[in-house]
């Protein structure tokens, strides 16, 4: 029996803390992936080859369990302007992005995952395609490290651009839906601005939401091998049915909320083990063209969005 260093004593027990610490809802998405970077920047992993399997399988289980939060009959009570100005945004901001990528000659995994991101809804986004586009754990790290950074800084300067354009409740509320990558944010900008806009950037947040299944389907046949069939991934299913029957099943009290939160707390575990598996060499690599490459489409899809909102 091999016997541990105490290195690797305290690696196993510091990862363990982590991971119990995500899984109890103590740490948030964007910090979990900070920790997993840290983690593995001070220790020796302990459980490589774990971490890249888990979080292959905890994502897909993630997003089947997210598809129990979303009901079609909320999703639909947004104004029909927004909704329609929000769907064109998500289809160009996807053309803009895969342009963006061959000009630019970022991987295409890597470009995918951070357009998915900027177009629909950040981190979530990001785990409900990363499995069917062929991207592995360091593109899916750098896309997620890139998203949630430029989305804290969307959350901290949109309310004050909006008060400096006299935006009303009702334009900021969808320009946050459109413009703003998480949800967490979305509502954390909204609510700063007025229950007006709260009310109408939550509900077409929740129809954006709704794009992942689209985009996952697109994902699958765009990066499949053509020599191969091609099919249609079980986690977009799973998260199709989970919807299905959250909006037209009574389903037990708190069965829907419980499941949502264990989600939740699974892809905050998820990105903790996605975080581990980033090495230094890999950041080195993709150097800062990721991060050119968000923030030029992000600040695309913001101000164009805002331009319409004014002018409509």
């Amino acid at each position: 029996m091999k016997t541990l260093s105490t290195d690797d004593i305290v690696a196993r027990i510091v990862f363990i803390i982590v991971v119990s610490l995500a899984a109890s809802g103590t740490i948030n998405s964007p910090l979990a992936l900070a920790l997993g970077f840290i983690f593995v920047w001070l220790f020796k992993h302990p459980y490589l080859q774990l971490a890249h399997k888990a979080s292959k399988q905890c994502l897909k289980l993630s997003i089947i369990g997210l598809g129990f939060g979303i009901s079609l009959q909320q999703a639909v009570e947004a104004n029909v302007s927004g909704l329609g100005l929000l769907s064109v945004s998500v289809i160009l901001t996807v053309i803009a992005g895969l342009i963006l990528t061959a000009k630019a000659g970022i991987e295409k995994p890597l470009g995918f995952l951070i357009t998915a991101g900027t177009a629909i809804c950040g981190g979530s986004a990001i785990a409900a395609v990363a499995p069917v586009s062929r991207a592995n754990n360091q593109q899916i790290s750098i896309a997620l490290a890139v998203v949630f950074a430029l989305n804290s800084l969307a959350l901290i300067i949109f309310p004050p651009i909006a008060k400096l354009l006299s935006l009303s409740q009702e334009q900021f509320g969808v320009w946050a839906a459109i413009a703003i990558h998480d949800t967490s944010s979305v509502v954390g900008a909204a609510m700063t601005y007025g229950d007006q806009a709260l009310a109408i950037a939550t509900t077409l947040k929740l129809s954006r939401t709704l794009w992942i299944i689209p985009l996952g389907l697109f994902a699958a046949w765009f990066f499949h091998n053509k020599q191969q069939r091609l099919s249609i991934p079980y986690f977009i299913v799973g998260f199709l049915l989970a919807i299905a029957i959250n909006s037209f099943f009574t389903l037990p009290d708190g069965f829907t909320e419980t499941v949502t939160l264990a989600a939740k707390r699974l892809l905050v575990v998820t990105l903790f083990l996605i975080g581990t598996t980033l090495s230094l060499d890999a950041i080195k690599k993709v150097g800062v063209k990721p991060l050119v490459f968000a923030v030029i489409l992000w600040i695309t899809v913001s101000i164009i969005s805002l331009l319409v909102i004014l002018i409509t």
